[in-house]
């Protein structure tokens, strides 16, 4: 793939940052490559062409994502389906979906020019708001999709359904309706199992359930489910990828299912998804030798 223009969404805050963008600029000038920011952030990359957000998948060859993996599932949800690849390089410490250092800067672009970074596809949810028969808002979500606490820390009662089966109704705090990919994000602080990503599934996992029989669900990616609030006069709140995209009221309904378009990542070579679970969670090997 011939790269001409590289999108760029860039994590401020990160102390790095401004190191960074300063050997970004000259070696997308080596490259030839222009560079295309979202006009939000324009104002942090003047060498760069703004465009509105809503634009940048039609303008761009691929994305940079500079920052931690909040960048990158930021940048996803301004791609919003698009085939546009992302890389990511971490300006902190290593990430779950960032592969690459800010030392590896001129590596990964040289990697992606010569078109061999690998690519992976990764799994996203489609999410629709439903209220009375009507669709209020659909969202799409790289890890998760959460209906929980809002105004009030009372339990709430949420009714599942997979496939239309009525599964149960849990006495709860909230849910976490998870991929793959955020099975290491909200989830997993919440009790469920780590996924390897390429597992084909989508994971139900209860907040603070008010009985021990509640566990975190496994399903195949290809079930459809149906979350209603009932029961409450509290209202929760609606969070897609960390975001918050509005209230949960009674009767509210959710229809979540697998997306047909997924997000495309481009990594580093020697990447590791085992690797990182060690650095990430500190995991070690053993240090005694296994006789036989």
């Amino acid at each position: 793939m011939k790269i001409k223009t590289l999108g760029i969404v860039l994590n401020q805050e990160k102390r790095s940052a401004a190191t960074v963008l300063g050997r970004l600029e000259v070696l997308l000038r080596s490259l030839k490559i222009e560079a295309i920011v979202p006009a939000s952030g324009a104002d942090a990359l003047p060498f760069a062409k703004p465009v509105p957000s809503r634009d940048l998948s039609t303008q761009v060859d691929a994305v940079l994502a500079l920052g931690g993996d909040g960048t990158i599932l930021h940048t996803a949800h301004l791609l919003n389906g698009a085939a546009v690849p992302i890389l990511g390089v971490n300006l902190g410490s290593l990430g779950f979906l960032t592969s690459f250092t800010a030392d590896q800067l001129e590596e990964a672009l040289h990697g992606l020019v010569a078109d061999q970074l690998p690519r992976v596809n990764r799994r996203v949810l489609a999410c629709e708001k439903w209220r009375d028969d009507t669709l209020q808002s659909s969202h799409r979500a790289l890890n998760d999709v959460v209906a929980g606490w809002g105004q009030s820390t009372r339990i709430v009662n949420i009714r599942v359904r997979i496939n239309g089966e009525e599964v149960t109704t849990y006495r709860c705090d909230g849910l976490i309706l998870s991929t793959p990919t955020g099975s290491t994000a909200h989830s997993l602080s919440a009790g469920g199992p780590i996924v390897h990503p390429d597992t084909p599934a989508l994971l139900l996992n209860v907040i603070c359930p008010h009985t021990l029989s509640a566990r975190p669900m496994m399903i195949p990616d290809q079930c459809e489910l149906a979350i209603e609030i009932c029961e409450t006069s509290k209202k929760l709140l609606l969070s897609v990828d960390g975001r918050e995209e509005g209230s949960l009221e009674e009767g509210d309904r959710l229809a979540v299912r697998l997306s047909p378009q997924g997000v495309t990542l481009l990594q580093h070579p020697d990447h590791s998804y085992f690797g990182v679970l060690r650095h990430k969670l500190h995991w070690s090997g053993s240090t005694h030798t296994l006789r036989t």
